[in-house]
């Protein structure tokens, strides 16, 4: 199966099976890249994708604590509501409105 890569601002995601390295998500701090296990979908995904973002932009914060901060925001956004389904990008987030 090929890569999936797809850059999100300053962090780039591949998508590629992990299974190798018995893992469902990597973070790459030297690169600021993350590899997501391409088989993840649903809620799981959102999670590995949280968690491994919080490795990126808090690298100063343990294990557990990623794990307490990701699983509560997968928790908030998937009660919301929040699919994988629109990849629209009509409003822009707050901080491009800064500077």
């Amino acid at each position: 199966m090929a890569k999936r890569k797809k850059q999100v601002d300053e962090i780039t995601i591949i998508y590629r099976r992990l299974g190798k390295e018995k893992a469902y998500g990597i973070a790459d701090h030297s690169t600021n890249t993350i590899e997501i296990d391409s088989r993840i979908i649903g809620k799981k995904h959102l999670e590995i994708l949280t968690h491994e973002s919080c490795h990126i932009l808090m690298p100063e914060i343990n294990e557990e604590g990623i794990v307490r901060l990701s699983t509560a925001i997968t928790r908030i956004l998937w009660d919301q509501g929040y699919r994988r389904v629109d990849n629209r990008d009509l409003i822009p987030l707050q901080d491009e409105h800064i500077g």
